[in-house]
């Protein structure tokens, strides 16, 4: 009885036994997320096919094939059973990510157009942006930046602006951006710059790299740079390092008008130079935009920038002109020390719901410029009185103002451009 049944057992498992003998055998291959790439291509490039046995390499072997082609972004192949029957049936399936594409239409000899799907190049992921930006005493300044997207992976991109007129600059910069970690932006670069210092009426000829990081959450930006530049100027050829720390609180929802809003900067810069000595730098920037009856807009703005030391010529801050002190020529006083304040009530002619806004406002700005060593209070105050004719659009503002120097003239100043 016993040795009957053995002998049941041994025959009802001996056809298993024998088709596991077999070994594995790929029955039927699957290609998907080839929206470019033909499948017959797919299939020549892994040097796969249906009947060839299913070994403990093959995924391994099949994906690395696939990879070291280059012709596709991602790859991933997967075992499944074709028969619930017979397990040493196996479908392959190859899962391919062709990359970036775009839809193009072909006309048929009969007139028909068909779309068809190719793969993007790395031309289709090139961008341009204009240059357009002038101010009263440095000229009107035009050029392009053509950036090519992607070339470190996702959210990153390789810049190169060039811009003629005002300010002469080609430069080449690569910027990362994260998701996460505790850095959120990674940006280095290169430039060469010919600018003319309105003040000295003297080209300040300049090189430069860099490189920063940056780490934004919410309305809040820390940054670091550090720098080297090469200046020329006034036939002297100059050498320093920076060394710099910044912070930023921005609640502007629309830079271009904003309302009930603050905008407040700190920034500290060590200036190395190549002769030995070194200089210690500020930046203080605050603004307030308070909404006031109906859309106008009550702005006030404070900046101070100074330095421990004399610093050299072309690194003084300048006060006049329409970034900082309007019914006075750019760059009528300078020194180591620069203090700014103005207030401005922005009215708007145009309706909220018009794409861009035309606006007329009366300011008054006033700022003092002194050397280090001098009290700000000795200083003599220069004050500019008047009104100015607006526009501001997405990307775009540019401004014309007249106003009156107490004491002095009245002058027209302008201002504005693109801002990407």
């Amino acid at each position: 009885m016993v040795a009957a049944l053995v002998l049941l057992i041994a025959l009802a498992s001996a056809p298993a036994s024998a088709s596991q003998a077999q070994g594995e055998v790929i029955a039927e291959i699957r290609v998907h997320g080839n929206h470019v790439t033909p499948t017959e291509d797919v299939l020549k490039v892994a040097d796969v096919t249906t009947g060839s046995p299913f070994t403990a390499s093959t995924l391994r072997d099949v994906e690395k094939r696939l990879k070291d082609s280059g012709r596709f972004e991602g790859v991933e192949v997967l075992k499944r059973f074709a028969s619930i029957a017979d397990p040493t049936q196996i479908t392959l399936v190859i899962i391919i990510n062709d990359g970036a594409a775009r839809v193009e239409f072909e006309r048929m000899p009969g007139g028909e157009e068909v779309a068809r799907v190719v793969r993007r190049g790395w031309t289709d992921n090139l961008m341009y942006l204009p240059i357009l930006n002038g101010e009263d005493g440095y000229g009107l300044t035009y050029g392009l930046t053509t950036s090519l997207a992607d070339v470190l992976g996702a959210r990153s991109r390789l810049s190169a602006p060039l811009s003629w007129g005002g300010t002469k600059r080609a430069a080449v910069i690569l910027e990362k951006n994260f998701d996460g970690g505790p850095v959120s932006r990674v940006e280095a670069g290169g430039a060469v710059q010919r600018k003319r210092n309105p003040a000295f009426s003297i080209n300040d000829d300049r090189k430069k790299a860099w490189v920063r990081a940056e780490r934004t959450e919410g309305s809040l930006r820390v940054g670091a740079t550090a720098a080297w530049d090469s200046v020329e100027f006034d036939a002297v050829t100059h050498g320093f390092g920076t060394f710099g720390a910044d912070v930023a609180f921005d609640t502007r929802l629309d830079p271009g008008y904003p309302r009930n809003a603050v905008w407040l900067s700190a920034a500290y810069d060590l200036l190395a130079f190549k002769e030995g000595h070194r200089i210690h730098r500020t930046r203080l920037d605050g603004r307030g935009y308070l909404g006031v009856i109906r859309e106008s807009v009550l702005a006030v703005r404070v900046t101070r920038e100074g330095a421990d030391g004399a610093l050299p010529r072309y690194l003084q801050p300048l006060l006049g002109g329409w970034s900082n002190l309007r019914g006075f020529e750019a760059g009528r006083f300078h020194g180591d020390i620069v203090v700014t304040g103005s207030a401005e009530l922005l009215v708007p002619l145009t309706s909220p719901m018009s794409v861009g806004k035309l606006g007329i406002s009366a300011f008054a700005d006033t700022g003092v410029a002194y050397d280090h060593g001098m009290k700000f209070n000795d200083q003599a105050r220069h004050t500019g009185i008047g009104g100015s004719l607006w526009f501001t659009a997405t990307g775009f503002k540019l401004s014309f103002s007249v106003a009156h120097a107490r004491g002095g003239k009245t002058r027209v100043n302008f201002g504005g451009g693109f801002t990407f």
